[in-house]
C-alpha cells in the first residue's frame, strides 16, 4: 500500500463498518471510566500538575481540559497527564497482537484536540478514533516485526496520536508524513521487561507517546520535518499495511475485566471459576500454584508497597481476588497495598513457566492453576485464556457494572450521563463536546 492510499485513509472520510463504530464508542467510554478511577491515584495527579505548571498553552485555542480535573494545559501537555493517569490505572483496552495498548494514548489524543472544534459530532470523532487504532496497531506490527526488543507502547501508539492529530487539524498529506516521522523517530522506543522487573509510574509510556504524538502533528504542520517513518514506508512494514481499511483490527481489542497487567487475567479468571464452581474461601486455600507464560512469570512477586508493582503482580492479584471476590482500584492503592489478609496469602502461592503457554504468546495470554485446599484435595482449573477480547467477550452489563465502579467519585448523574452517551454517539447529529464537557470538572474528593 502506498503512502497515499495510507494518507488518504488518515485524512479523508471513508465508509467505517457500524460495529467498528460501536466498539470504537464502547473502547471511549470504557477508558474515560479508567481515567475517573485514576484520577486520584498519585501517578495521574503528579501529572496533571505537572502539565498545569510546565505544559501551558499560549493562547485559549491551543489549550484543552486535565481530564476531571478543571485546569487547563496545552495539547500535548493535556494529551500527556491524561494518557498518563490512564496508564497507571491498569484497567484500559489492548490488542494481543500488538503486545500493548492503543486507547490510553489515542483517548486523551481525541479529547484534546476535540476541545477546539465545538463542531465535531460524535459520528466525526468515532471514525477519527477508528482510524487512531488501525493506524497504532499496524505501527506496532511493523515495529515488532523488525526489532528484537519488546518495546512499550509509546513507541508506537505515538503514531496512531500524530495522525489523529494532523485529522483533526486538518492537516495536509504531507504534514501528515512529516508528523509520522517525528513521532516515530521520538517516541519512546523504551523496554517493557524493565518496567516489569522494577514497576514504576512508567508504566508502558503511553503517557510520552501521547506527548510526542500530538507535538509531531503540531510541529509538522508548523513547517517542522521529520524523516519518514520506517514502520510506515518502509519496503518491511509494507505487509503490515496492505490490509489498512479492510480489516478492523479495533474489533479484535479486548476491555480488561481488572485493573491490573492483562498477563495476571487467565490466572485470576481461573481462580475466579474454581471459587463459584466450588464455593471455597481464602481460609479453605493451603496452596496455589500457577503455571503461565515466562512474561507473566516474571511479574512481581512480594508484596507491594506501591500502586505500580501491585499492578504488576500475579500473586498480589490472585491474594485480592481469592481474599475479596473482585479486585477494584481500592485494592491497588491505599490501605490496599497492606491488606493484612492479602498478605499472608501471597506466601502460599508460587509461579513458574509453563512452556506450552509461552508459545502461545502474544496471540493468548493462557495459564493453568491447581488449588490444594487444606482436605487434601486439589483442584485445577485447565488451561484457561484470559477473557474480554473477541474470542470471549464482556457482556456489556458487565462493562457497564466495571464503568460504575471506575466511575463511583464522579457521583450517579454525571456517570449516568457519561454511560448513555456511549449508545448515541455514533448516530447523526450528536455533538461530541456532550461527553467532553463532562470529563472536565474534578472527581468529587479530588478537587485541586
Amino acid at each position: 500500500m502506498t503512502f497515499d492510499h495510507i494518507a488518504n485513509f488518515i485524512l479523508a472520510r471513508s465508509e467505517m463498518p457500524q460495529s467498528a463504530l460501536e466498539m470504537a464508542a464502547t473502547l471511549l467510554i470504557d477508558t474515560v471510566g479508567v481515567a475517573a478511577g485514576a484520577a486520584g491515584l498519585e501517578a495521574g495527579q503528579i501529572a496533571r500538575d505537572h502539565a498545569f505548571a510546565f505544559h501551558g498553552a499560549g493562547s485559549p485555542e491551543h489549550s484543552a481540559h486535565l481530564l476531571f480535573d478543571g485546569r487547563q494545559a496545552s495539547i500535548p501537555g493535556m494529551a500527556f497527564a491524561a494518557a498518563t493517569q490512564i496508564d497507571n490505572l491498569d484497567g484500559h483496552d489492548g490488542l494481543n497482537a500488538t503486545k500493548g495498548h492503543i486507547g490510553c494514548a489515542v483517548v486523551p489524543a481525541l479529547l484534546a484536540f476535540a476541545e477546539n472544534r465545538p463542531d465535531l459530532t460524535g459520528r466525526e470523532a468515532l471514525e477519527a478514533l477508528v482510524m487512531s487504532y488501525e493506524v497504532a496497531a499496524r505501527a506496532a506490527f511493523a515495529l515488532h516485526g523488525s526489532v528484537s526488543d519488546y518495546h512499550t507502547s509509546g513507541a508506537w501508539n505515538a503514531l496512531g496520536v500524530a495522525a489523529l492529530g494532523c485529522r483533526l487539524r486538518d492537516a495536509s498529506s504531507e504534514h501528515l508524513r512529516q508528523a509520522l516521522g517525528i513521532a516515530e523517530y521520538h517516541g519512546p522506543r523504551s523496554q517493557m521487561m524493565r518496567e516489569i522487573a522494577n514497576p514504576t509510574m512508567l508504566h508502558d509510556g503511553s503517557g510520552m507517546g501521547a506527548l510526542v504524538g500530538s507535538m509531531a502533528a503540531l510541529m509538522a504542520i508548523d513547517g517542522f520535518t521529520g524523516a519518514p517513518a520506517i514502520t510506515v514506508e518502509s519496503k518491511e512494514a509494507s505487509t503490515h499495511w496492505a490490509d489498512l481499511g479492510k480489516v478492523w483490527t479495533i474489533e479484535q481489542n479486548y476491555i480488561k475485566p481488572y485493573p491490573v497487567c492483562r498477563w495476571a487475567h487467565a490466572a485470576i479468571d481461573a481462580l475466579s471459576a474454581l471459587m463459584r464452581e466450588y464455593g471455597f474461601a481464602q481460609r479453605d486455600v493451603a496452596s496455589i500454584e500457577v503455571n503461565t507464560f515466562a512474561e507473566a512469570a516474571a511479574l512481581y512477586r512480594r508484596m507491594p508497597s506501591t500502586t505500580s508493582q501491585a499492578q504488576y503482580s500475579l500473586p498480589f492479584a490472585l491474594s485480592v481476588m481469592l481474599t475479596h471476590g473482585r479486585i477494584g482500584p481500592e485494592h491497588i492503592s491505599g490501605k490496599g497495598l497492606s491488606d493484612p489478609d492479602v498478605a499472608k496469602i501471597l506466601p502460599m502461592i508460587s509461579v513458574r513457566e509453563g512452556a506450552r503457554h509461552s508459545r502461545r504468546f502474544p496471540a493468548a495470554r493462557c495459564s493453568d492453576i491447581t488449588i490444594t485446599l487444606r482436605d487434601g484435595r486439589q483442584l485445577a482449573s485447565g488451561d484457561v485464556d484470559a477473557r474480554g477480547g473477541p474470542e470471549d467477550p464482556m457482556e456489556m452489563q458487565e462493562i457497564e457494572r466495571k464503568f460504575q465502579s471506575m466511575t463511583a467519585t464522579l457521583g450517579t448523574e454525571r456517570a449516568a450521563a457519561l454511560w448513555g452517551i456511549r449508545e448515541r454517539l455514533p448516530q447523526p447529529g450528536v455533538s461530541f463536546k456532550e461527553l467532553a464537557r463532562l470529563t472536565r470538572a474534578p472527581a468529587e474528593g479530588h478537587d485541586v
